[in-house]
């Protein structure tokens, strides 16, 4: 007699990801930044409301009213709002955008700068914090002078050391291993759906790179553009300079997802390579040139943004391989 044998089934597997977005995925890393801050106005209370609307034969219900705690345009303030500015400057120049709020990719090789950065920019917050404070008993006595009997001196805290802080971690956005063995099923989705998040990253990164540098050679090319014979429209060193700044940062971060585009930037790059802004505004010769070639290269990002919808539809399925 014949005996009839059946294999077990093996335990299902997650979908593998294309090689671009699973090589994304193990060579960066999550990092979310996020701020404390001190809220700077107040909504009126209910009695301060309905004595506006009484003075403006208003209903209540249909007024919303509030007030300025201080002056926010003391430069003291705006040092304290600058650093702010410049952290998240910096967190989204070196770091991929990533489908979930608040969270952007960082390539692993760089988590030590990405560090080492922030950590200096909380130091440089809790020193322009500290400035503020000491000059902030004058603004809240200019407040007291313009709010009048709208001050409240219970809207403001006793110290700003605690109300200003910059924070960063990196959470994970991967499904934990541990659930590969007590949920394989569940496992295998959950990685199906990172696969997905890692495959839209992909598509936000170039979509990224590609208006920004589009925007950068169009300001470019009407920066020199003119009528024949007559002198060029002015424009600044940062024409020129901020292409640069994304050549670079296009160098560190490209994922190797388009190659048109790679294409584009290293003619542009090398079009301007040792070209500097006062050269193209005093010889006329050299800015035609640049001009023509980078009006060349304007056309066929035009093209691209058109063609984007389309390529992104005609994308390989996740699980193909190269």
């Amino acid at each position: 007699m014949t005996m009839l044998t059946t294999e077990p089934e093996p335990a299902q597997q997650a979908p593998r990801p294309r090689p671009l977005a699973r090589e994304l995925q193990e060579i960066t890393t999550a990092v979310r930044v996020s701020f404390h801050w001190l809220g700077t106005s107040r909504s009126l209370t209910h009695s301060q409301k309905a004595q506006a609307a009484e003075s403006f034969g208003a209903a209540e219900k249909f007024l919303s009213a509030g007030k300025k705690l201080f002056d926010t345009s003391a430069p003291a303030y705006r040092q304290v709002t600058a650093v702010r500015s410049r952290i998240v400057q910096y967190w989204k120049s070196t770091t991929l955008p990533f489908p979930e709020p608040g969270i952007r990719l960082l390539r692993k090789e760089r988590l030590g700068i990405f560090e080492a950065q922030l950590t200096e920019f909380r130091q440089e917050l809790e020193e322009a914090v500290t400035r503020l404070e000491e000059e902030f008993e004058t603004l809240q006595q200019q407040a007291r002078e313009r709010l009048g009997s709208l001050y409240d001196p219970r809207d403001y805290p006793h110290s700003l050391r605690q109300e200003f802080a910059v924070e960063w971690d990196y959470p994970s956005v991967t499904p934990p291993d541990h659930l590969q063995q007590l949920a394989p099923e569940l496992y295998a989705r959950e990685c199906a759906r990172v696969s997905a998040r890692f495959e839209e990253a992909m598509q936000l990164a170039e979509t990224a790179f590609l208006e920004e540098f589009n925007g950068l050679i169009t300001h470019l090319c009407e920066r020199m553009s003119g009528q024949s014979g007559a002198s060029p429209k002015v424009f600044r060193d940062s024409a020129v300079s901020r292409l640069h700044e994304f050549f670079e940062r296009f160098r560190t971060l490209k994922i190797g997802s388009h190659e048109q585009l790679e294409g584009l930037v290293e003619q542009a790059q090398s079009l301007l390579r040792g070209v500097t802004p006062q050269q193209l505004r005093d010889h006329s010769s050299l800015r035609q040139h640049v001009s023509r070639q980078i009006s060349a290269v304007q056309s066929q990002l035009d093209q691209l943004l058109v063609d984007r919808p389309r390529r992104s539809i005609m994308r390989p399925s996740t699980g193909e391989e190269a």
